[in-house]
């Protein structure tokens, strides 16, 4: 599957742009352990252009994550224009490698995003979404992707004919999560329509499929029936970097991996620790990394008085301890 120049291999496996998870440190360990591509978390266009440091920071990439997309997101067009334009230029502006492509968010379904109109907002302005892209495409030399849903809701599911007009204004690839944004995460991904846009005879960028896949046999099914070109794994990689790893080995033999050990999942949450505080500092490093740590050690018994102990520790020392005393006792 190739986004432009972009060469990602056959039946290539993306990591989801997710507020709060994506980080620089995250990306790199999913990057290590069989993510194809991989995306910062989604940034506001406005924020961009009012030169917010938040903002101008999450655009900051490294060599080690490349391919790497820049994910923004807004309603207003030239506030879009703008925002494109400077994640076209990232690595000047906010150093480090910058954007290998630039990915609009227009599936985002929480209310601050989208009851505004910006996210999966736009789904109900298919013509202003259409029109920002043309705008977006035309502004950048780099390559432009789209993310979205199905539709606002379950009698407005326009994914088919927006696929199309998304292409014809120059996108070069296309994600789609299997839900409505009313859905929001309730309910099953349907991926039916997701294979009806990749089977359009009318298509021919790559269509890549997203929603609850969770497993190997998740992700070899939806490669299989639906015919995308690739898969975006979101909430699955929480604490779980290496599931990237797990479903390759699957697609390639049919075999699952053994189960990563309690010692290799020690050291993995030690490394991943390690790369928070070089990014970020403390306490921050630690604060920002807590959403996958009790995540790497999910299933294990008695564990509840461990998880809190780790989960509000701001101590670095103290919590590499935690994870050492986890290491001696369950392994």
């Amino acid at each position: 599957m190739k986004i432009g120049d972009i060469d990602l291999g056959e039946k290539p496996l993306l990591l989801a742009p997710m507020e709060d998870v994506t980080d620089a440190s995250f990306r790199v360990l999913c990057r290590e352990h069989g993510a194809d591509m991989v995306y910062t978390e989604f940034i506001p266009s406005d924020g961009l252009i009012r030169d917010a440091a938040k903002a101008i920071a999450k655009m900051r990439t490294s060599d080690s994550e490349s391919p790497v997309g820049i994910q923004i997101y807004g309603h207003i067009p030239e506030s879009m224009v703008d925002a494109a334009r400077m994640a076209d230029r990232a690595a000047e502006i906010a150093g480090g490698h910058g954007a290998d492509l630039i990915d609009i968010n227009f599936g985002c379904p929480v209310s601050k995003i989208a009851g505004r109109g910006a996210g999966s907002g736009m789904m109900r302005e298919p013509d202003k979404m259409v029109a920002i892209t043309k705008a977006v495409v035309e502004a950048v030399g780099k390559p432009v992707t789209v993310k979205t849903r199905l539709g606002w809701d379950d009698n407005s599911k326009i994914i088919v004919e927006l696929a199309e007009r998304l292409q014809d204004v120059g996108i070069q690839a296309l994600t789609i999560h299997g839900r409505t944004r009313c859905q929001l995460y309730k309910g099953n991904a349907d991926w039916t329509l997701i294979g009806e846009v990749k089977n359009n005879p009318r298509m021919h960028i790559p269509i890549i499929g997203n929603g609850d896949i969770t497993t190997p046999q998740q992700a070899a099914l939806a490669f299989d029936r639906y015919g995308v070109d690739g898969i975006m794994i979101g909430r699955a990689t929480f604490g779980h970097p290496w599931i990237f790893n797990e479903i390759k080995n699957y697609l390639r033999t049919g075999e699952e991996l053994p189960p990563m050990s309690v010692a290799e999942r020690v050291a993995l949450a030690k490394r991943h620790l390690a790369l928070s505080l070089s990014l970020k500092g403390e306490p921050r490093g630690i604060f920002e990394m807590r959403r996958h740590l009790s995540c790497y050690f999910k299933g294990l018994p008695d564990f509840k008085e461990t998880r809190m102990k780790m989960v509000t520790t701001l101590d670095p020392d103290e919590l590499s301890e935690i994870l050492d005393y986890i290491c001696a006792t369950y392994s």
